[in-house]
């Protein structure tokens, strides 16, 4: 095994502190060739969810064998476990507390261990600073070769935060919400490209018609990968119709391949780099725009001539 292995650091630690610092110390003091990469120390305080989604955004771009330690730890020092869990030929260090929701809706566990084994613990370890304690030291370790096995013993299920699913209503319309809004104000929804691809193809089924065209799809996602593990097709078949969404009291006609296919500061719906449908303003801040917050629902539906 490669002692230069990299470790990705995701927390809610923030930069105005040492604590993700500290981290990176102590992984340096075990395996000073590691390579350690930050994803993100700017978690809103405590926000699991938060932290879930931007883990499922981002590990997938790692080389296999990168291990990943998330911690976002609102039960440090309580009776919340510390898990190492194994996905997709990827390691995960995090507290048991939802952080992989996101994750294992996508790709489920190869193995999955409750980690116990204080010998790969900072000798004297706090309640508040399991990140220092325990996490980073683990992670140095099983960077150095260290097996999932040796930290524990294996256990079946994972804690799971309830994750807003897209829902057809009577109307026939898509509703969905609002999960992330990212620094630029942009309005990520949990209405992924393969809800909008399945909700149109069964009302084309419905009718008994349709013309189709076909959509280019953006070239970040063109080589991604689905659920299945299938490549994606770079096209994406919409109908000869119009697709309206609905957030609050206004309404946006269309699908947009680009920022700029709309005038500077016009709102427009797109799917974004992650494949979620995203609601956004050209240079603009669709936050502040709509006025609107995570958890604020949207609605898709398809107007047809």
């Amino acid at each position: 095994m490669r002692r230069s292995r990299i470790i990705t650091l995701l927390t809610d630690f923030g930069n105005q502190d040492a604590y993700a610092g500290i981290m990176k110390g102590i992984i340096a003091g075990i395996n000073p060739r590691a390579t350690i990469v930050d994803i993100c120390h700017n978690i809103p305080p405590q926000d699991i969810f938060n932290g879930a989604y931007l883990l499922t955004t981002a590990y997938k771009y790692f080389p296999k064998g990168t291990i990943h330690v998330a911690v976002v730890d609102p039960g440090v020092g309580s009776q919340r476990d510390t898990v190492c869990v194994e996905i997709r030929e990827h390691l995960f260090l995090v507290p048991d507390n939802g952080l992989l929701s996101f994750v294992v809706q996508q790709e489920m566990p190869k193995s999955i261990v409750r980690v116990t084994n204080d010998r790969y613990f900072l000798p004297s370890s706090s309640n508040t600073f399991h990140g220092r304690d325990v996490f980073a030291p683990v992670a140095a370790y099983v960077s150095l070769g260290i097996k999932p096995r040796q930290l524990g013993s294996k256990i079946n299920q994972l804690k799971q935060l309830d994750i807003p699913r897209p829902k057809v209503e009577k109307t026939g319309q898509l509703e969905g919400q609002i999960i992330y809004i990212d620094r630029f104000g942009n309005l990520i929804t949990n209405i992924e490209r393969a809800h909008i691809e399945q909700h149109i193809s069964k009302q084309m089924q419905n009718r008994g018609q349709g013309s189709w065209i076909r959509s280019q799809r953006s070239d970040v996602r063109s080589q991604a990968t689905h659920k299945s593990g299938k490549p994606y097709n770079n096209k994406m078949l919409l109908p000869c119709n119009t697709m309206e969404t609905t957030l609050g009291k206004r309404k946006i006609r269309g699908l947009c391949k680009t920022y700029m296919d709309v005038k500077t500061g016009e709102p427009l719906v797109l799917f974004g780099s992650a494949d979620f449908l995203e609601i956004s303003v050209n240079q603009g801040n669709a936050k502040k725009y709509f006025r609107v917050d995570r958890g604020n629902k949207i609605m898709v539906k398809m107007r047809h001539p």
